[in-house]
């Protein structure tokens, strides 16, 4: 197979423009090859806005070929695909169980449930039609359930975002493309598979997560919803069984294998394990805010006079400030919302969220700044924790349960919002008008002005007065690490702590894949329950 790279072409090219230009570079009849699109993005210089190809070539004859045109720009490439391991052999007696559906626990599942191995997924909160139900609920008024919402239930957080799907994981084994390849096969468009910074929007991830739950189903898992984890109970550092709780009581349940998938906001499951002597360490994460601009701000600003003409712009801005903190934007979500997505009584979290098609009206993006665990009061592996609470309820208190609004001008200035500009919230759940300057230390406060005026020098008018800031954006990673050994085995033997909530994955994808080497390792020291 042949690569070509750095095929640009216009914005409003055609695909018979990109095979002509295939058939160019390679000058050989069009009709003679088939292509596949490996990668595309947009070349944003807005003197002369392009999309830039990289396709792979089945044709006959490569090496001639290649020999004959001589461009840096091509090469041979081989078609790899994931491969399954070989199962180990030791016995199960019983089938493993994942707590937690979000990526990490569902792909666990679903890899385990191909090869065999029967496993049994616990989730607190409902599955993705029941929840989807809940949750709007809560939007619009404000009455939450604290086990089913935007942070717990079938697909985990990732469920009501934008879901990005880029990673900066390095994978040499394809599991991305496996991940990719699945959600395609579940009901994703083709297009994730090569875009730049795919993403797959709430409205179709929330499809694609329950036909994958259904698929490990029919290969032999099962999955048991409204139930939580309460205490694992092990001899000597093996595990032995677990305890859960359901609607219909308290139940014991034998296993040899548990995997923690369990998202970084399963905060009493974090106190519950760490109670039971897991080993677990605090780790930095970042805190700060929503803030919202208008969608076509960012459009002109990033594509200029094309900007009308290409889908709606992201950004991705950073900087590190004398302090020594860092400032940058996370989980842009283009066209979106900013939601509430709080998981505790009297307090509020927010985060974003967009449709597939990203059409809405504004901008949003966290604006954030960088934690470690020498700002925690609470130096146990839970002080993140502890932080993360206080400015939660710091939020509840000043929005008075809504989601807190402030403009940049009049979080300059110290002063509570009393009217909106040109920038009108795009939120899911009812708002405040408050000042946010009373939820954060003066450091984070600090830090955001010095951040936002900053990234005016990157973006125009970044920094506008009425731009709408809300808060507070405080799960933006796990705030601690359960720590896994070579095996990804806890200390308590039989324990697998995987995914974005034990502090091994930072997005969809990484969890997703996080929850694949979960299974490899799993499959390595097992045979399956069935062949």
């Amino acid at each position: 197979m042949i690569r070509i790279s750095q095929i640009k072409l216009p914005i409003n090219h055609t695909e018979e423009d990109l095979s002509k230009q295939i058939s160019k570079i390679l000058k050989v009849n069009k009709d003679n090859f088939k292509y596949k699109i490996a990668k595309k993005s947009i070349d944003a210089r807005k003197e002369d806005v392009k999309y830039i190809y990289t396709v792979d070539v089945e044709i006959s004859n490569e090496k001639k070929i290649i020999s004959k045109v001589n461009n840096k720009n091509i090469m041979l490439t081989k078609n790899e695909k994931y491969e399954f391991i070989k199962p180990g052999e030791k016995k199960l007696n019983h089938r493993p169980v994942i707590v937690g559906s979000g990526p990490a626990g569902l792909f666990c599942a679903y890899m385990l449930a191909i090869n065999g191995y029967e496993p049994l997924v616990i989730e607190r909160g409902e599955n993705v039609d029941e929840r989807q139900k809940t949750v709007e609920k809560f939007f619009k008024t404000g009455i939450l359930n604290p086990e089913s919402n935007v942070q717990f239930g079938e697909g985990g957080a990732g469920t009501f975002s934008d879901g990005k799907l880029n990673t900066m994981v390095k994978d040499k084994f394809q599991r991305n493309d496996f991940v990719l390849d699945t959600f395609v096969k579940f009901g994703a468009d083709e297009k994730i598979t090569y875009i730049n910074k795919p993403h797959i929007g709430t409205d179709v991830l929330s499809k694609v997560v329950k036909n994958i739950r259904l698929e490990t189903i029919r290969l032999g898992g099962s999955f048991m919803f409204g139930t939580r984890f309460t205490k694992c109970n092990y001899e000597n550092n093996v595990l032995k069984s677990i305890d859960i709780e359901t609607k219909n009581g308290k139940e014991t349940i034998p296993c040899e294998v548990l995997v923690l998938a369990t998202g970084h906001s399963s905060r009493d499951t974090f106190k519950m394990l760490y109670d039971s002597k897991l080993i677990m360490e605090p780790k930095a994460f970042a805190i700060g805010v929503r803030i919202e601009h208008k969608q076509k701000q960012i459009n002109d600003s990033q594509y200029g006079a094309f900007s009308d003409k290409l889908p709606a712009a992201d950004y991705r801005l950073a900087t590190n400030l004398p302090s020594g903190r860092g400032v940058y934007s996370f989980c842009m979500c283009p066209g979106g919302y900013v939601v509430n997505s709080s998981s505790e009584l009297e307090s509020t979290a927010v985060n974003g969220m967009s449709y597939s098609k990203r059409d809405g009206e504004n901008a949003n993006s966290a604006m954030i700044v960088t934690i470690t665990p020498d700002d925690f009061k609470d130096k146990t592996p839970l002080g993140g924790i502890e932080y993360q609470r206080v400015l939660e309820k710091a939020a509840y208190i000043e929005g008075k349960g809504k989601i807190p609004v402030q403009l940049f001008g009049d979080f300059k200035e110290n002063i509570k919002t009393t009217g909106l500009g040109d920038v009108n919230p795009q939120m899911k759940g009812k708002y405040e008008f408050s000042n946010l300057r009373n939820i954060f230390p003066e450091y984070i406060s600090e830090s955001l002005i010095q951040g936002i005026d900053f990234f005016a020098s990157k973006i125009k008018n970044y920094n506008r007065y009425d731009a709408v800031m809300s808060g507070v954006e405080s799960r933006t990673s796990s705030p601690l690490r359960i720590l896994r050994d070579e095996a990804f085995e806890s200390n308590i033997k039989g324990i697998y702590p995987c995914g974005e909530g034990a502090g091994y994955a930072g997005g969809i994808t990484s969890a997703a894949m996080d929850g694949i080497k979960v299974y490899e390792s799993i499959s390595k020291k097992y045979a399956p329950l069935t062949d």
